[in-house]
């Protein structure tokens, strides 16, 4: 008798190269970080990737983003990855890219072309776990995919003879159909964003009634750069069990916690993160979540202190929140992953100036302590050190905030245990 044998494959990762500028605005540095993040990015979807490619010109190009010879060399190693049987997928850039570029650039390459938007929605289309995130995300693909569609039709272009030139038929007779699908498709899709609006403006309505029903409790929000630990702070904080995972974009959905502390109940709320270049329409569609941290009395920055470009991701952070209209709020900074901090001795006779790389945390403590007035602390949430200060400094701040805004309330409220969005 014949043994059957049920051969199990396992399903091959897709593998990606990605690709960025340096330019008159973005050192290598710079570049080195952003395409650092993009990979990051490109773990969090599941793809593996292979290889990078970075060009230094003054500014990306409107036809192809890199030039001509950069785009022969990326096309030439993916052809020598596809005969060594290791096949590259696609190509990510680090910007956001025309529908004409991502066209030229396809056609070269001959491979799918991302971008850094295209990549962030789709992160966001898998992590969204609710209607209302869901539909956000919806939003955002389809005003993202609007102006591309032309790009979705450029098949019909070379889809020539017959008719021949001379006659003037044979593009002119292709042609016509594919406008008449594309302006339908346009048609369908601003429905269809009508549509989605009007959704999220229902969905906006419930949940201002929900803010209102929450009684005189003082509104905390956790706020900051994607991936700095806010899941995890919230965690310990309300005793929870919000999903916290070393992924960028693990939080979406806007969660809300009562919190007491020493007998002083409050609302927490962990908001989505933010990232550098985030895209516009993503921003756009997922306002409505952000009315948390409009509507806070008091935000929690929380940065974190070991990733070499903590500063710049509070700029991010800090421009992001000024769009919002919430820039002037009263705030706490908290620099968590006080565990992960590395710093690098400099040698005796070095005069150069002190870098990040090479301040001690005591010194680091000392500098953003006086640049801050005190108004900042020192955490690692996975350690759990700090955070006996951290709520003790949270008492006396919505102890505070709670005297001025509800000076004859008695710290009297309603018994509820859990308020989520």
């Amino acid at each position: 008798m014949k043994e059957e044998f049920q051969v199990i494959t396992e399903k091959k990762a897709e593998t990606a190269i990605l690709v960025g500028i340096i330019t008159q605005d973005q050192d290598e540095r710079k570049t080195t970080e952003y395409l650092d993040e993009l990979e990051f990015l490109a773990d969090t979807a599941g793809v593996q990737v292979m290889r990078r490619f970075t060009q230094k010109i003054p500014q990306a190009l409107a036809a192809t983003y890199v030039g001509k010879g950069k785009l022969e060399e990326m096309h030439d190693y993916i052809k020598r990855m596809e005969d060594m049987e290791n096949e590259v997928g696609m190509a990510i850039f680090d910007d956001e890219l025309t529908a004409k570029q991502m066209s030229a650039i396809e056609s070269v390459l001959g491979v799918k072309v991302l971008d850094r938007t295209s990549l962030i929605l789709d992160i966001f289309a898998m992590r969204a776990q609710t209607a209302h995130a869901k539909t956000q995300v919806e939003l955002a693909q389809y005003r993202y995919l609007l102006p591309r569609l032309q790009r979705m039709w450029t098949h019909l272009e070379r889809q020539g003879g017959g008719s021949g030139a001379g006659g003037g038929k044979g593009t002119v007779g292709l042609r016509g159909p594919g406008e008449t699908q594309l302006e339908m498709d346009r048609r369908i899709i601003t429905k269809r964003i009508s549509w989605l609006k009007e959704q999220l403006a229902d969905i906006d309505r419930q949940k201002s009634t929900m803010r209102k029903n929450r009684g005189r409790l003082i509104r905390v929000a956790l706020v900051g750069y994607t991936n700095v630990g806010k899941s995890t702070l919230m965690n310990l904080l309300s005793k929870s069990d919000v999903f916290a995972e070393n992924k960028l974009f693990a939080t979406l959905d806007t969660t809300v916690r009562k919190v007491v502390v020493d007998n002083l109940p409050f609302l927490l709320s962990d908001t989505v993160g933010f990232i550098r270049k985030l895209p516009t329409d993503l921003v756009e569609s997922f306002k409505s979540t952000l009315d948390e941290v409009r509507e806070a009395d008091l935000l929690i920055h929380v940065v974190d202190i070991s990733h070499p470009d903590f500063e710049d991701q509070m700029k991010v952070v800090d421009k992001t929140l000024a769009d919002l209209g919430a820039g002037e709020k009263p705030k706490i900074v908290l620099f968590n992953k006080t565990d992960a901090y590395t710093w690098v001795e400099k040698e005796a006779d070095d005069l150069t100036p002190a870098t990040r790389e090479n301040i001690t945390m005591e010194e680091l403590q000392r500098t953003w302590m006086g640049r801050l007035n005190g108004e900042c602390l020192f955490v690692s949430a996975l350690k759990k050190t700090g955070i006996e200060n951290m709520r003790k400094t949270l008492y006396d701040r919505v102890k505070q905030l709670h005297v001025q805004k509800y000076p004859y309330n008695d710290f009297l409220y309603p018994d509820t245990e859990q308020i989520e969005n």
